[in-house]
């Protein structure tokens, strides 16, 4: 293989494969990857413009049967710390992120024994009655597979009852890494790749858009990561013409901080910065059907995903109001609507406020939050 022809082929959109992929992250010079992501962002992304969103992650419960090794935020059934979230903290939470500005919450939660499709459809129908212009992003293929076992169902059916009772999107969540090998390591209870793969083929037949993601730098190989990205860009492929699908792919990296996958296997995250960049900038290479790629600012801090913006990477995500799950693994970075502003800024770009779908928004006049989580 010869890094000039395969970056060529990755200029004219062409679909690279796992070993070209593989190639290119272990011979490629930084900045020649950079030099080409940045090229495809300016030409699939050419306003050039730095999108970024204002939600809330809002969990459903801390209830989960999974038992992900990387996962702090869970608790089992029967504990003490146990909880489902009521009504009435949903609408504290939703008027505290109007308030702010917000136009979304992301709602999550685990694979709670009890919880089947009527306490999703009716959550949903609820909330939307109250807040109609509020949209939910909500769930993930992991919480999918989970309500269909417990209804012995089909993904089909879940997926059209939960978007008649109001869900707008399903995001990404639950990919980790798209090889079950790896996910019986890390994530043994949750569902497996291919399943987790026909849930979002599902979605977008019946034209509900989704995003994908990948958490590595784990127990994952090279190979594995490429797989990964490959499977993504296989099942956007088969979307029907007239669906959105992905919209957007978010790379982002294990927080291993008092994780039983650091307790007991003693891995830890021990991607650098350049490793991140590199990344992202082959995401935006090897996905050439998926228009958004974001920095993952959460997971990696606020230099390093300004870097990303020169090596691919349109969009900053959110400013998460309220985020629980991966901060509880250690994730220590924090924006608000005017320092997330700011530092696109200062990389170089104009920022743009979006919703879920991409479309851009008007700078509502709002209160800036108090980080308090």
């Amino acid at each position: 293989m010869e890094i000039n022809q395969l970056l060529e082929k990755a200029l004219h959109f062409e679909f690279l494969t796992v070993e070209e992929g593989v190639f290119l992250f272990e011979q490629a010079p930084l900045t020649e990857l950079m030099f080409v992501a940045d090229t495809l962002r300016k030409n699939q992304v050419p306003h050039g413009k730095v999108t970024w969103q204002i939600d809330r992650n809002v969990n459903t419960t801390n209830v989960c049967l999974a038992n992900c090794k990387f996962c702090n935020f869970y608790r089992i059934p029967g504990h003490a710390e146990a909880y489902i979230t009521d009504i009435d903290t949903y609408k504290q939470k939703i008027e505290e992120t109007i308030k702010y500005g917000g136009d979304q919450l992301l709602l999550q939660g685990g694979h709670h024994p009890d919880l089947g499709l009527s306490f999703y459809v009716n959550l949903f129908k609820e909330i939307k009655s109250l807040y109609p212009n509020i949209k939910l992003h909500t769930l993930g293929p992991p919480e999918i597979a989970h309500i269909t076992k417990l209804e012995k169902s089909t993904h089909r059916e879940v997926l059209m009852a939960l978007k008649e009772a109001g869900m707008d999107s399903l995001p990404g969540a639950g990919a980790e890494i798209l090889t079950d090998r790896v996910r019986r390591l890390i994530s043994k209870g949750k569902c497996g790749a291919q399943e987790w793969l026909d849930i979002m083929h599902e979605c977008h037949k019946l034209n509900i858009t989704t995003s994908a993601t990948m958490m590595f730098g784990h127990v994952e190989t090279i190979v594995e990561r490429f797989e990964h990205l490959v499977k993504i860009r296989e099942v956007q492929s088969r979307k029907p013409e007239d669906a959105k699908g992905f919209l957007a792919f978010i790379p982002w990296t294990f927080q291993d901080v008092d994780t039983l996958l650091t307790k007991i296997r003693g891995v830890h995250n021990l991607t650098t910065a350049e490793e991140y960049i590199r990344m992202i900038a082959m995401s935006r290479i090897m996905l050439p059907n998926i228009k958004n790629i974001q920095a993952s600012w959460l997971t990696v801090g606020k230099q390093v995903a300004q870097v990303c913006l020169q090596a691919g990477a349109n969009d900053f995500g959110s400013i998460m109001i309220e985020e629980n799950v991966v901060s509880a693994a250690g994730a220590p970075h924090r924006f608000t609507s005017k320092t997330i502003q700011e530092a696109i800024r200062e990389a170089g770009f104009e920022p743009q406020l979006r919703n879920q779908q991409y479309e851009w928004r008007e700078l509502p006049v709002m209160e800036e939050q108090v980080i308090n989580y």
